[in-house]
């Protein structure tokens, strides 16, 4: 890959194209998209933008979504006061055909889009949802025998009447939550399976640089064998997993193409070991949200460096609520920079930058209007110009246990510490104290040469900044006081005046 560190930003692609239309007041497909975003992205930092949600749907699949159940259209209600027909599309996950519909540009609009994002220095994410099919797809009626089905009726599945006659198909399912019932299971014990979803996935690997894989335990062997035990297999189990075969096909052609892997379940560090670049790092997620200050310490000193280098950390997603409505502006600025000063992908979603509150439902192609947060977006617009002058997610990183400052102060706990280096002896330090009171701690510096010369250390998110001695430095590291959500970038740079 080439970027070890990158920074990721997610836009639903039909609310984005349509919010475009209005501001502008004429159409607007990817084959159109105005060059001050891409220079907007650009000027931020992105290496890569996921756009979510691209791949064509169908009638039955959003018809599903419109006579939903009560709570269901509720909640458009809540979030989108005064909705009509139109402004529910389906969801993007009950895929029909991966291609793209007209109405976003097709698939010239697609590669049009990508060459534009390629020339402003940024690469495409696409979604690859493995688990399942929208009930319009055709393989429905072609290839029935590609479906988890059952011989009669029962709970979680729907009758379809194929070309080899009326069949008993499953909903799609995580075995936790009820069947989506706009989607129909694939049979992943089928080797002929297998096959046809690798066959998706390279197909859309040569239109991208990158896919987001969705829910992708759920094809683990011994998971899917589980999830699906009452339903008849009609092969023998299978050999090596889905996702081990078919990420060696994409990368034998494309050694950079990059996998990114939506887990849960603990599951990670084995899906890491199968070829993921990436997973979501949900525990650093909800112990962030849970203001669980001294569990997220731990969690992140308990993962090897490789672990948390492919870790993709983030504050939300279109699945979670909006960061600015659980997280106070301090909390959230906190929380901000630890997620974009770690080793590993950074994650940013659409609305976050500008403090949205409101989490729409995926179905929904028109999101609500919402004012934006001048401090929230001032705060992201600081550290994401400014990150990219020192060497966060460019150099090496490393993360750093604090000491307690003195006996019987457990407030060390709090912090969160990175240390980054690309050319020595220069290096950058990220500190952030989580907690809701001010901590102290020492940071134990690592870079060489540390002893050998005064420090002038510069705080880029503020005015400040400090002269340090090298040799106390070494011996004790740098004495860190912070107030309640203190986040700090320290820049360190030796014999530099006053």
């Amino acid at each position: 890959m080439t970027h070890p560190h990158p920074l990721l930003y997610e836009i639903n692609a039909r609310c984005w194209l349509r919010g475009l239309a209005q501001e502008r007041g004429c159409a607007v497909t990817l084959a159109s998209v105005p060059a001050d975003q891409f220079d907007r992205w650009r000027r931020l930092g992105f290496t890569h933008l996921w756009l979510m949600g691209v791949w064509a749907g169908g009638p039955c699949a959003r018809q599903r979504a419109l006579a939903g159940a009560h709570h269901q259209r509720r909640l458009y209600d809540q979030v989108l006061p005064g909705w009509r027909d139109e402004d529910v599309a389906g969801s993007p996950f009950a895929i029909a055909d991966y291609r793209v519909p007209d109405s976003l540009g097709g698939e010239a609009g697609l590669a049009e889009f990508r060459n534009a994002l390629h020339a402003h220095g940024l690469k495409l994410v696409l979604d690859f949802v493995p688990n399942h099919l929208g009930l319009d797809h055709r393989w429905l009626n072609e290839r029935p025998d590609l479906f988890v089905q059952s011989p009669q009726p029962c709970q979680g599945t729907f009758r379809r009447q194929t070309r080899f006659g009326p069949r008993w198909l499953a909903h799609g399912r995580d075995p936790f939550f009820p069947p989506w019932s706009d989607t129909v299971q694939l049979d992943y014990r089928r080797p002929e399976t297998r096959s046809a979803m690798t066959d998706v996935l390279l197909s859309i690997a040569r239109r991208c640089d990158g896919a987001r894989c969705d829910m992708v335990m759920l094809l683990l062997n011994d998971v899917f064998s589980r999830s699906w035990a009452q339903f008849p297999a009609a092969a023998p189990a299978p050999g090596p997993e889905f996702w081990t075969d078919a990420i060696t096909a994409v990368k034998q052609t494309l050694p950079d193409f990059l996998f990114l892997a939506e887990a849960y379940w603990g599951l990670e560090p084995r899906l890491q070991d199968l070829g993921f670049d990436y997973t979501y790092d949900k525990v650093l997620y909800d112990k962030l949200i849970a203001r669980a200050a001294s569990g997220t310490q731990r969690h992140l000193l308990g993962l090897s460096p490789e672990r948390l280098a492919a870790g993709a950390h983030f504050l939300e997603n279109h699945d979670e609520p909006r960061v600015a409505s659980l997280l106070s502006p301090a909390e959230h600025g906190a929380a901000a920079l630890l997620i974009l000063g770690l080793p590993g992908m950074r994650f940013l979603h659409q609305g976050q930058l500008s403090g949205a509150r409101i989490q729409a439902p995926v179905q929904l192609a028109r999101w609500p209007g919402e004012p934006v947060d001048a401090q929230i977006q001032a705060l992201y617009d600081r550290l994401l110009t400014t990150l990219p002058t020192t060497a966060v997610a460019r150099g090496q990183g490393q993360l750093l246990a604090p000491r307690a400052a003195w006996p019987d102060n457990p407030t060390f706990q709090s912090f969160v510490l990175v240390q980054w280096q690309t050319h020595p002896p220069d290096f950058d330090l990220v500190a952030v104290n989580l907690a809701p009171h001010p901590s102290q701690c020492y940071a134990p510096l690592t870079p060489p040469g540390l002893a050998e010369s005064q420090w002038r250390v510069d705080d880029l998110l503020s005015a400040q900044h400090y002269l340090r001695d090298g040799q106390d430095l070494r011996q004790r590291g740098l004495y860190l006081d912070l107030p309640a959500h203190g986040a700090c970038l320290f820049h360190a740079q030796p014999g530099r005046g006053s």
